[in-house]
């Protein structure tokens, strides 16, 4: 069985998707960064039921599609979590998939008697959203190399 793993890297969290044999990408959960990105392959493995055959790195594109300081932190973390899991990592983009996961989970619930929401609630909110924009970096890869087996198939006829 082929198990490929999503991540979004952030600055403080990292969000992580899973999917096996061609299924649909499931976000699995979310960890806090650790000090070191040995640290953080330790964590995301723990979080995994099996052993992945590769991972898919969401590489923070700007706006006009360049690659900034954000997505060269996300290049060098990749490199070196690539060397720790021994494990090949390849990028998708993940411009919007932030906005796209908060849409697909719904805004952040109101604190008790209709406040603000507490800092919990918002640290849970993120998490969920972190781990969600990993399942739409995952899917969107996932459908990429359908579409291009399906071109190449169709071509073949």
């Amino acid at each position: 069985m082929s198990l490929i793993v999503g991540v979004d890297v952030g600055e403080r969290r990292i969000g992580v998707a899973t999917a096996s044999d061609g299924g649909r990408a499931l976000p699995v959960g979310t960890i806090a960064r650790g000090e070191t990105v040995a640290d953080d392959a330790s964590a995301i493995r723990r979080l995994l039921s099996g052993d992945p055959d590769a991972v898919v790195v969401g590489l923070p594109l700007e706006a006009s599609g360049i690659e900034g300081r954000q997505a060269a932190l996300t290049r060098a973390w990749a490199a070196e979590f690539e060397r720790a899991v021994g494990l090949p990592v390849s990028f998708r983009d993940e411009r919007l998939t932030s906005h796209l996961a908060e849409q697909r989970i719904g805004p952040l619930k109101r604190g008790r008697s209709g406040g603000p929401p507490s800092g919990t609630q918002r640290r849970l909110h993120r998490e969920r959203v972190d781990r969600e924009s990993a399942a739409i970096i995952l899917q969107d890869e996932l459908d990429a190399r359908s579409a291009a087996e399906g071109s190449a198939a169709w071509a073949a006829t």
